[in-house]
């Protein structure tokens, strides 16, 4: 019963970690599109990753809201790294994918890191604290517009 349940858990994490990155993807699109970073859309999207999490990746409270909140940071995180990704391929005429083999995870890593201000931390924790916000409340009342 315990390895099932440590199981479950990881299953969650795993969950809540792919759901980060396809949301720092999604997030990529409107960023490419209008050529400026767009920070405040991380309070959507926590919303979205706590409402998504809480519903179908794991019921409880309290572990909601803490894949809420890793799932909020990877999409931050994985934003600033495919940033960078698409930066770079535009200035040495790559396509992203040989862009990003090119420089490498460290190098994008780095890069990405270098380029995060204190502006960006905030909107990040904002997203956070939407996301643990919304993971703690009653999965009926997280999804009721009515609310």
């Amino acid at each position: 019963m315990i390895v099932r349940r440590v199981l479950g858990e990881c299953f969650a994490l795993f969950c809540a970690v792919m759901l980060g990155l396809a949301a720092g993807a999604v997030w990529l699109v409107p960023t490419v599109f209008l050529r400026h970073s767009l920070p405040w859309l991380v309070l959507p999207i926590g919303w979205l990753l706590a409402v998504a999490i809480r519903q179908w990746v794991h019921g409880g409270k309290w572990n909601a809201v803490l894949l809420a909140s890793v799932a909020t940071v990877v999409a931050c995180a994985y934003l600033q790294v495919l940033t960078v990704a698409t930066d770079l391929s535009a200035m040495m005429g790559y396509g992203l994918i040989d862009a990003m083999r090119a420089a490498g995870s460290s190098m994008l890593w780095d890069l990405a890191r270098l380029g995060v201000g204190p502006r960006d931390i905030a909107w990040c924790v904002a997203g956070v604290i939407v996301a643990a916000v919304t993971a703690a409340r009653d999965k009926a009342r997280a999804t009721s517009p009515a609310n």
